[in-house]
């Protein structure tokens, strides 16, 4: 039958036929979203970036210097080779072990080179982990005196990328997942519904959620060292590894979370075992406070491990950060969570009271508000601005998450309505038999025992006789003896065919069962309508998960912002027009000075030369130099080769970075007669 929810238009029931149960659904949507990240992902980016380098991507210049410098847009940790600066042919061009300089504000490291350098162009590449434990690299190059070729070969991969970051990924998702399963599950049963913490389904989705949560910590711990290192899987194996990631914070919140998992796994042995034994009602209301209290105190400190490892440690307003995002994932955790306990009860339990359906409906609600006021104060400190929102990943990110929620909202407004429906009873479910109902399928037909007795439970002579038939009189004796009566004979067991016989009977217990609940038209609603939040639920997490690995649009901008090794600019030719006049006959004229691309790097320069009529001036010398004042380079000195009558021109001119550069000409136009031009050009 099509049934209607109160006030919220036709529902279309689901196509009859064998139903799937709600793990079965739940492990295909859970699939089918590891698929699609895994498909579409790239490396994880990280909160920090490069903002500066000294010398910068593609400068050149006329010395060696001592050291070569890196600035960050916030404070990361660098191992003794993160930072490795090499020369031409690929060897190392420094001392290594990367030091802290500047006046502690900034974030900025220096590494020391070799002296005695030759000339040449040299790759520095770098790797590190940024505050909120996520790994960032990239390399530049620069050169001494001029570029030249080199055969340095860089990994083809990002720091957190190919295998290990997508095991490491897999084992965030798994986490988030195993933590709102615990959570979320403990809560439904405890503020929802006491009498499920004896419902075995609802056991195992808590316990399944303890040992996910377990398991991918673990997972995620053993991978540290190679996600934020070599990317290798077998460094997992290195001891040495796993030392050094246990003394980095993040290390740190692992270790953390593990033992509070031991903690949570005596929180959940009393929760299913010694709770539901208890019977005296005061004992019975204390156990349920100390629970209650001790839950939340555990489920505190897991969130914990994140929120004090990841985005809302580091940046703007950190002290205000850290608590609101553990609200939030304690919200997430309580309404997800229960969510997935409340469409296992709907499926696997047949006693679900409808009181607590109604108690989950207010527990989600509260969990709604408060997701929402520490959703819009997180968007606020990680986006910071409406084109940070559009322009960004992670802006475009959060407004998929928005409309997942949105869209979750919606379909639970239309569970709050089902949840209406069943005010008026005690019992979600349809009760099972009753005593005259348990009588009447004890009372076994002649075909069942013919059944029985041909399975070898029960001898046919001891079936009797049918129903309503006269009974066959017993063969005579030759000795004239009364009749042989036949012994009336017990049942004889067999084991194999009496176990079989049970498992049938289960089964059709269960199938009973299931046809009633289904056909309760408030229960079935309510069953589909959950069971699509539920699904929309998985796709939140997924999108959640690469959400917290994505570096934040407020950090990317002003990343942007204030980044000195940006890609070089289009080329923009300089165009230079500069009177002189030497004193001496034929002395007046003017050059013109064309250099293109007009960038850093290499450039090639053309002077004309012609007199105060604009004809060409054949002149016997041109020279030229180039000063950067605000940065104390040069003059860097430039000799043209004369091609033409008044044409000079010189291939390859260094323009080691950008900036205002003092441009000085010198023309002469006798043996004693010469005279320099200067003019200020901005170059790249």
């Amino acid at each position: 039958m099509t049934a209607t929810a109160p006030r919220a238009g036709r529902v279309r029931p689901f196509p009859t036929g064998r139903p799937l149960t709600a793990s079965a659904l739940l492990a295909t949507l859970i699939g089918l979203l590891l698929g699609l990240m895994l498909a579409g992902a790239s490396p994880a980016s990280a909160h920090a970036a490069l903002t500066g380098s000294d010398p910068q991507d593609g400068a050149v210049v006329d010395a060696a210097p001592r050291d070569v410098t890196l600035s960050f847009s916030e404070s990361v940790s660098l191992s003794d080779d993160a930072i490795r600066v090499l020369d031409p042919s690929g060897k190392r061009a420094d001392t290594g072990a990367p030091r802290a300089v500047g006046d502690g504000k900034a974030a900025r490291y220096a590494v020391t080179l070799h002296t005695g350098l030759p000339d040449g162009t040299y790759t520095v590449a770098w790797q590190a982990v940024s505050a909120d434990s996520h790994p960032v690299s990239g390399a530049f190059t620069f050169s001494i005196g001029a570029p030249s070729t080199t055969t340095v070969a860089l990994p083809a991969q990002a720091a957190g990328g190919g295998l290990v970051g997508t095991l490491y990924g897999i084992a965030r998702y798994a986490a988030y997942a195993g933590f709102i399963l615990l959570a979320g599950g403990s809560a439904f049963v405890l503020g929802c519904w006491r009498g499920g913490a004896s419902a075995r389904p609802l056991q195992r989705l808590v316990l399944a959620g303890w040992l996910t949560l377990t398991a991918s910590t673990l997972v995620m711990l053993v991978l540290r060292y190679p996600y934020t290192g070599s990317g290798k899987l077998s460094d997992a194996f290195d001891l040495s590894g796993l030392q050094a990631s246990l003394d980095t914070k993040p290390g740190a919140a692992l270790v953390s979370r593990l033992l509070l998992l031991g903690a949570s796994a005596l929180f959940v042995a009393v929760l299913f075992g010694t709770y539901p034994r208890r019977e005296d009602e005061k004992e019975r209301k204390d156990l349920t406070f100390g629970l209650s209290l001790g839950g939340a105190v555990v489920a505190t400190g897991i969130a914990g491990t994140w929120s004090l490892a990841e985005h809302a440690s580091v940046g703007l307003q950190a002290g205000i950060a850290m608590p609101v995002d553990m609200a939030h994932l304690l919200a997430v955790a309580a309404w997800l969570g229960g969510l997935a306990a409340l469409l296992t009860a709907l499926y696997r339990v047949p006693d679900l009271p409808a009181a607590a359906v109604r108690r989950f409906s207010r527990t989600a609600f509260c969990s709604v508000v408060v997701l929402a006021a520490t959703g819009l104060y997180q968007s606020w400190r990680q986006v910071g601005s409406w084109s940070a929102l559009t322009g960004t990943a992670y802006g475009r990110l959060l407004l998929v998450k928005v409309g997942l929620v949105a869209v979750l909202v919606g379909v639970a407004w239309i569970s709050r309505r089902w949840t209406g429906r069943l005010t008026g009873g005690e019992s979600v479910a349809v009760p099972v038999a009753g005593p005259e109902q348990a009588v009447a399928e004890q009372a076994v037909p002649e075909q069942a025992v013919t059944v029985e007795a041909e399975a070898g439970l029960v001898p046919a002579v001891a079936a009797g006789p049918a129903a309503g038939t006269d009974p066959v009189p017993a063969p005579a004796t030759d000795s004239g003896a009364d009749p042989v009566t036949p012994p009336v004979t017990g049942l004889v067991p067999d084991p194999e065919r009496a176990a079989q016989l049970a498992r049938q009977r289960a089964a059709l217990t269960a199938t009973k069962e299931r046809k009633a609940r289904d056909a309760d038209p408030g229960r079935s609603g309510l069953r589909r309508s959950v069971l699509v939040e539920t699904g929309i639920a998985v796709i939140l997490l997924a999108v959640t998960t690469i959400l917290s690995s994505t570096e934040p649009g407020r950090t990317e901008e002003e990343a942007a912002r204030t980044s000195t090794v940006a890609a070089p600019a289009v080329a923009q030719p300089v165009t230079v027009s500069l009177p002189f006049d030497t004193g001496g006959p034929d002395g007046k004229g003017t050059v013109q000075l064309d250099m293109d691309p007009g960038r850093t790097g290499s450039n090639d320069v053309h002077l004309w030369i012609a007199d105060d009529q604009g004809t060409a001036l054949d002149v016997p010398e041109v020279r030229m130099a180039l000063t950067l004042e605000a940065k104390d380079i040069g003059p860097l000195p430039v000799v043209p080769d004369r091609l033409a009558e008044g044409h000079w021109a010189a291939s390859g001119v260094q323009i080691p970075m950008a900036g205002e550069w003092k441009l000085a000409v010198t023309v002469r136009t006798s043996d004693i007669d010469e005279t320099t031009v200067t003019k200020n050009v901005k170059i790249g």
